[in-house]
């Protein structure tokens, strides 16, 4: 309030933007739990159990020959990765500082801060968790092969792009219907467990089922990531720019939409509420 305002330019400018965000992510990082450490093998405790979950299912139910050539296990986790990453950095974005926060009182702290650390952090959480499961399986387990690792990877942080962008348009959406963002928020995210993809491939899937599920960017990257894993599978039915294209319309809106909520938001809301 009483702090003398300075008009920083150039390099200063962008080193405390960059530390500011760094610390804002050290506490994103840390809000689940102080150690950063716990929270990486939270992370990876709950990957094992979608995978060890969705290999007992595909087993029981015997749905394992429907699955590409190749190591099974590595189709499902190039699945369970990408949703993880996505469906999280949603939530961390949608959860992160709004306009109103007590947050905000402390310069130079701004929303956009906000959304850069929790995406960021969520983004840090997963691919050491990617790394770290990958490698465990690859010394523990057997050594695989992937035929593009790169552009692989390339499918996740296009995954996690939308995420961050459908997550902005729901920020700007929160101060005004609380209530609605966080069923949608829900919704959406439960319905990504078929939505996705990730238990099946575009080509296998006949046209009436094809039109039901390609809506989803996460469905397009999902299936992409297998094309660059596996080398014996070519995807015909997605693509990586629909889900990029996708992912930047909703940026542009939800920036637009939380340049205007900030204008008009006031502390006072969540009393009326």
């Amino acid at each position: 309030m009483f702090q003398q305002s300075q008009n920083r330019r150039g390099r200063n400018s962008a080193m405390v933007m960059g530390e500011l965000v760094y610390h804002s992510i050290v506490r994103s990082v840390r809000k689940s739990h102080r150690n950063a450490m716990v929270s990486l093998l939270s992370n990876m405790l709950q990957v094992a159990i979608f995978v060890l979950a969705f290999y007992v299912m595909f087993s029981v139910l015997g749905l394992r020959g429907n699955a590409l050539r190749g190591d099974f296990l590595l189709y499902i986790m190039s699945g369970i990765f990408l949703y993880l990453t996505h469906s999280k950095t949603l939530g961390a974005v949608v959860g992160s500082e709004g306009p109103a926060s007590p947050m905000m009182k402390h310069a130079p702290m701004n929303t956009i801060v906000a959304i850069l650390s929790a995406a960021l952090g969520t983004l840090y959480i997963q691919v050491l968790s990617l790394f770290v499961v990958l490698f465990i399986y690859y010394v523990a387990v057997t050594p695989f092969e992937m035929d593009q690792p790169i552009a692989a990877f390339g499918m996740l942080l296009i995954a996690w792009f939308v995420g961050v962008a459908l997550g902005v348009v729901l920020l700007a959406i929160k101060p005004w219907a609380p209530g609605f963002v966080g069923i949608f928020t829900t919704i959406y995210q439960r319905a990504n467990m078929i939505a996705s993809g990730k238990m099946f491939v575009a080509n296998t899937l006949p046209s009436f089922m094809l039109a039901m599920f390609d809506w989803n960017p996460l469905f397009h990257t999902i299936d992409q990531a297998r094309g660059y894993v596996f080398i014996n599978y070519a995807p015909r039915y997605s693509s990586w720019e629909y889900a990029l294209i996708i992912g930047v319309v909703l940026l542009m809106i939800g920036l637009m939409g939380e340049f205007y909520t900030r204008r008009h938001a006031s502390a006072s809301w969540s009393a009326r509420r």
